[in-house]
């Protein structure tokens, strides 16, 4: 068994038994945004473990609509506000009872899926966040501005698990698996990628069921990161604070 089959199922935080997820189909969400060199191969990469793909779109200026709409997949654009609202529009919008987020740069590897969803077929949790601590991660460590988002994250990381007691290790990874009841009951607000951790704190705070899984992240693909640390520290750190209470 390899360190990453070690790691299927890890620190899991139960405060509350929720009722057995009543539709176990899954809808894999995309959002995207100026990702034609690879939106293509991440559709087709995701389809196996999809019952829906939906791609979520950020007002591309690039042919990523149309490249996504020729795999036979749904499309829809979001209101240019960011990531989460695309991935709030994407819970609404899902017609099966759970729901996949992967990133569209080619980071995440879409054979984890199955152990995402794993654990909320199993009706053993709500929320699965995959783990780039465990899994490995080739973007945390590679420049200053990505060693200083890391210690950032896992300051943040910290918190939350002082503050409900609990020891999980990624609270950011845009690759998870939520139930889709579950998702629209959060009321996440956070148009910004800091939708993750709010994802997170929130399902902690009303107490859901949170595992994660092992999952390595590789160096994107295609275009550029949107998270710039300078212009998002304070936005990631007020996202924090209020949802501490």
């Amino acid at each position: 068994m390899g360190a990453r089959d070690r790691h299927a199922v890890t620190n899991r935080a139960t405060t509350r038994l929720s009722e057995p997820v009543p539709d176990s189909r899954v809808t894999v969400v995309i959002p995207a945004r100026d990702e034609e060199g690879i939106i293509g191969e991440i559709v087709t990469a995701v389809k196996p473990y999809a019952d829906e793909v939906l791609v979520v779109d950020g007002h591309s200026k690039d042919r990523t609509r149309e490249i996504a709409g020729d795999r036979g997949v749904r499309v829809m654009l979001d209101g240019g506000r960011g990531k989460g609202e695309a991935m709030r529009m994407a819970l609404q919008q899902a017609t099966t009872g759970i729901v996949v987020f992967i990133d569209a740069d080619g980071s995440h590897d879409p054979r984890d899926i199955p152990k995402l969803v794993a654990p909320i077929r199993a009706g053993e949790a709500d929320l699965v966040i995959g783990s780039r601590q465990t899994g490995g991660s080739d973007e945390l460590h590679g420049t200053v501005e990505q060693f200083i988002r890391y210690i950032g994250s896992q300051l943040i990381m910290l918190g939350i698990n002082y503050r409900w007691n609990v020891r999980f290790t990624d609270s950011q990874n845009g690759f998870r698996a939520i139930r889709r009841d579950v998702g629209i009951r959060l009321g996440l607000t956070s148009n910004l990628t800091t939708i993750e951790q709010e994802m997170l704190m929130k399902a902690l705070k009303r107490g859901f069921r949170v595992s994660e899984v092992a999952s390595h992240e590789y160096e994107r693909r295609w275009g550029t990161s949107m998270v710039v640390v300078w212009k998002l520290w304070f936005v990631y750190v007020w996202s924090f604070l209020r949802n501490l209470i």
